[in-house]
């Protein structure tokens, strides 16, 4: 605490005490609670979240998706989920009412509840070994980068999804598979550029992609 007092003092800052607090186990910062090597939504915010009613018109919809999203990495296949009501913003009308549909109320339930169950993630550890679990379905894709404490424990990192687009909704299980690993990848390069990872996927057949390295005579 010195160390940052007498920086603020050679920059010639000036603090507030009343406005300030110190030897907090954990802190407020921009709707997240961080601390102790991990961070949770804010209760706050989590209960806007819950009190939003369910969305009537598209303005609404992308108000609530705004608020929900914000929170993304937090819920395993939240685009996965959230397609419904995406898929309700569709037509050249920006605004307007929407058809309710059960798939819609499902999705706008189930995305309250995942964050009712106060998620947490943790602190990446850049000298452990990173890992990336994929998973694809009709709809898209989601992936979790986790790592393994020395107690042999996994935790969540974060939570990564994407709704496939027309075209790749008419890829094959396989590309499927294999274009959500492509796109966790780059995605996530600013965890794991330089960084020893590990991807798991449930898709065996994807398993050529080691043994197909460099067999091509011609490359």
């Amino acid at each position: 605490m010195e160390a940052v007092l007498q920086r603020i003092k050679r920059a010639k800052l000036t603090i507030k005490p009343s406005k300030c607090k110190f030897a907090q186990q954990n802190v407020k910062f921009l709707g997240h609670i961080v601390g102790q090597g991990f961070r949770t939504p804010s209760e706050i915010k989590v209960q806007a979240v819950l009190e939003f009613p369910t969305p009537r018109t598209k303005t609404q919809i992308r108000a609530f998706l705004g608020i929900a999203g914000y929170y993304q990495k937090y819920i395993n296949l939240f685009s996965v989920i959230a397609a419904p009501l995406t898929d309700a913003l569709k037509g050249r009308a920006k605004k307007g009412e929407i058809k309710g549909t059960t798939e819609c109320e499902n999705a706008f339930r189930e995305l309250k509840g995942k964050l009712i169950d106060k998620p947490v993630l943790y602190a990446p550890n850049f000298e452990r070994e990173f890992i990336v679990e994929t998973d694809a379905s009709n709809a898209g894709m989601g992936a979790v980068l986790t790592q393994l404490t020395e107690q042999g424990e996994e935790h969540p990192i974060l939570y990564l999804s994407k709704k496939f687009s027309e075209a790749e909704k008419r890829y094959c299980t396989t590309e499927k598979e294999c274009a959500s690993i492509v796109f966790v990848i780059k995605r996530l390069h600013y965890y794991l550029d330089g960084n020893s990872f590990l991807v798991m996927t449930d898709h065996n057949p994807l398993v050529w992609l080691n043994r197909n390295v460099c067999s091509n005579p011609l490359d």
